[in-house]
């Protein structure tokens, strides 16, 4: 059984190089352990920093903790280990080096999630980008759908990515699904800004990326042939047109609305975060101002509606909340304002439809097929009985007939009518 513990790190500056000092001291933590309560920056879930002695009462006031998972047993409770990482010059390709030297010394954090099953605090950012920088290196440069990669390749992404964070039960499907996202955007980032713009240069189309030199050559220019191709020209500009369309774009980074709900649950505590705040915080700009004058005028409608709803103008009920009367109803099958993966019937707490069994539906087309056959049964049964008494009635009208054509040959002067009616 791995023995979970808590890691504390105190950054350092003044120096050429950035360093790292990890002190491991064995602290049982339980993986369902509410988040620290103490202060926080920005919600930003910081790398379980505990200042030091030396430290101010400001920076100490600042410090959080993430939680950490070990796999390794033979980890001294007092060891400690100094980490240098070197400083970056510039924007360039992540390589998340500080995942791989914990993965080097057995170190796991722990992913939170919140009440919905979203990821949320620097763990799970960190592990998304882990997953970016897997997907970028390890699959193809191919132009395939993500189901046509291989088996394989998308088991070692998953493996990597669990010895490097605790993910939780049910991740792995989770995992996999972002590594799509991930490679599909890499894939269109590639396209965008290093092939469509030199479509007349075949010098710079020439070479990979030097950002991205893990990309071998025979890959490269097989997809740049197939971005330069009539059949990516006429789906470019379709996907470039439904892109138009879009008119509240949000300004989320990668904590996305499950980290922005967290954000606000902490700066406004108390208070119920409902869609609507968060599709309206989601396009402020770090100012608080909506520069998009469209989505500033259905901010400014949301404002209103939630005035209206807490003096009891207006209410609301189910899926026909304040976002829904500000901007309308939803596609089937979507939900605005709470990011991907979340349905209508999770958020709204709608009844789930019942699942009907197999045998349930053969059952029941059998007594359908049971009662249409037994129609037709009954139906064919009253038509045979008819047929019988039509035919019953003819056969007693013709001995009638013949009895009395008998009584007029033996009787002289017999009158047939004399018996018709007692006869009938």
């Amino acid at each position: 059984m791995r023995t979970p513990f808590s890691v504390d790190v105190a950054h350092h500056s003044g120096e050429p190089q950035k360093e790292i000092r990890v002190v491991l001291s064995v602290k049982m933590v339980s993986q369902h352990q509410t988040k620290d309560s103490g202060s926080k920056k920005n919600g930003d879930k910081e790398l379980g920093m505990v200042a030091p002695q030396d430290k101010s009462s400001k920076e100490m006031k600042s410090s959080k903790k993430m939680k950490f998972a070990s796999s390794s047993a033979e980890t001294e409770p007092t060891s400690q280990t100094t980490i240098s990482d070197d400083s970056k010059t510039g924007r360039g390709m992540s390589t998340m080096p500080r995942v791989v030297k914990r993965k080097l010394q057995k170190l796991r954090p722990i992913v939170e999630y919140n009440k919905r099953g979203k990821g949320i605090g620097q763990a799970h950012s960190e592990m998304q980008s882990y997953i970016g920088v897997l997907a970028r290196s390890r699959v193809p440069l191919v132009d395939k759908k993500w189901s046509q990669i291989p088996k394989d390749i998308k088991e070692q992404i998953w493996e990597a990515v669990d010895m490097a964070f605790v993910v939780g039960q049910g991740g792995k499907n989770s995992v996999l699904a972002s590594a799509a996202k991930k490679w599909k955007d890499f894939k269109s980032t590639l396209t965008r800004h290093y092939i469509l713009p030199y479509t007349n240069d075949k010098e710079k189309l020439s070479q990979p990326p030097e950002t991205y030199k893990f990309i071998e050559k025979a890959q490269w220019d097989a997809f740049v042939a197939s971005r330069l191709s009539k059949d990516f020209e006429s789906v470019h500009s379709q996907h470039a047109q439904i892109r138009e369309k879009l008119e509240y774009n949000h300004r989320l980074s990668r904590k996305g609305y499950a980290g922005l709900e967290d954000q606000l649950e902490e700066t406004m505590p108390g208070v119920e975060i409902d869609r609507s705040t968060l599709w309206k915080r989601a396009r402020q700009d770090k100012h608080g101002n909506i520069p998009d004058p469209k989505v500033a005028e259905k901010a400014k409608l949301i404002d209103e509606l939630q005035k209206q709803v807490s003096e009891g103008k207006v209410s609301v009920h189910g899926s026909n909340d304040v976002l829904t009367m500000a901007l309308g109803p939803e596609h089937r099958g979507r939900l605005r304002g709470v990011g991907a993966g979340i349905s209508p019937r999770q958020y709204f707490n709608l009844p789930k439809p019942q699942r009907v069994s197999f045998d349930d539906r053969l059952k029941e087309s059998l007594r359908v097929l049971l009662q249409e056959e037994t129609k037709k049964m009954e139906a064919k049964a009253r038509e045979e009985t008819l047929r019988m008494e039509a035919r019953t009635k003819q056969l007693v009208e013709a001995e009638r007939e013949h009895f009395l054509s008998q009584l007029s040959q033996l009787i002289p002067n017999f009158d047939p009518t004399m018996l018709k009616t007692r006869i009938s």
